[in-house]
């Protein structure tokens, strides 16, 4: 869920979550809130809601679904993950769960800055000493499945 709300000064921003350290794929890693699909879940934009709700507290009520994004696969956990956009009328009061080490709110306006947008080498327990493209955005590297979801929102945006 890429969750887009107004902070205190009235400037769109949105969350990312930086994942707490584990013995996996992911660990450590900048992401969205997001998650696998559960038997209760209606559907995949239920799924995203459901899981923001879970691991940052929103409430999901609240949450006005703008639109879907393209479906990434991402080969490490052999997922294939289906994003959403949505919209909050003002900014909730994150509660993360034991999957979120932290969350980090960043401006819309630095996602749309071009200089947000770079290259660094990273080793990973699946690959060694390689080039990725990135954003960096409040100090964290923001790579993978979730830079490439922010590259389309970016897009998005400039159309």
């Amino acid at each position: 869920m890429a969750l887009f709300y107004p902070n205190e000064n009235n400037e769109t921003t949105f969350i990312l979550t930086e994942r707490a350290s584990y013995k996996g794929t992911h660990s450590a890693q900048i992401s969205f809130p997001g998650g696998k699909i559960d038997i209760s879940d209606k559907n995949l934009e239920a799924t995203a809601v459901r899981e923001a709700n879970e691991e940052i507290g929103i409430k999901t009520a609240s949450v006005e679904i703008i639109r879907e994004l393209t479906d990434v696969y991402i080969p490490p956990s052999n997922f294939l993950a289906t994003p959403f956009i949505g919209y909050l009328s003002e900014r909730p009061k994150f509660i993360t769960n034991y999957e979120v080490e932290t969350t980090i709110e960043v401006l819309l306006e630095d996602l749309l800055n071009d200089t947000s947008l770079t290259t660094v080498n990273l080793s990973t327990s699946y690959m060694k000493n390689t080039d990725v493209p990135c954003f960096k955005l409040n100090g964290y590297v923001v790579w993978g499945a979730t830079a490439m979801m922010l590259s389309e929102i970016k897009e998005l945006l400039k159309q």
